[in-house]
């Protein structure tokens, strides 16, 4: 049996693919969706600067547009997170 061995956050995987970034399981009913707008670089490290949050529904059968739950945008990467974090943690016992 393959084993995943994805980056976790809180026990959640997070997974990205270019500019965004997928936190939670498909397996349950939400995921967390983060696009980075925009960057700086620190260093020789790029570093997420502003980032749009998306509560989503995993069902991936709906529409794009029928999909998003809740929308907002942060001006860090770690209050994305953190922001994010909530509104699955909110979104899954319900």
């Amino acid at each position: 049996m393959a084993e995943n061995n994805f980056l976790t956050y809180k026990d959640k995987p997070l997974v990205r693919s270019g500019n965004e970034i997928y936190y939670g399981d498909m397996a349950d009913s939400y995921v967390i969706k983060f696009k980075i707008m925009s960057e700086t670089k620190v260093g020789e490290n790029k570093i997420p600067e502003k980032v749009t949050v998306q509560l989503l529904k995993s069902d991936t059968q709906l529409p794009d547009k029928d999909r998003i739950v809740k929308e907002t945008v942060k001006d860090s990467f770690f209050d994305a997170l953190d922001f994010g974090f909530v509104w699955l943690e909110r979104a899954l016992k319900n």
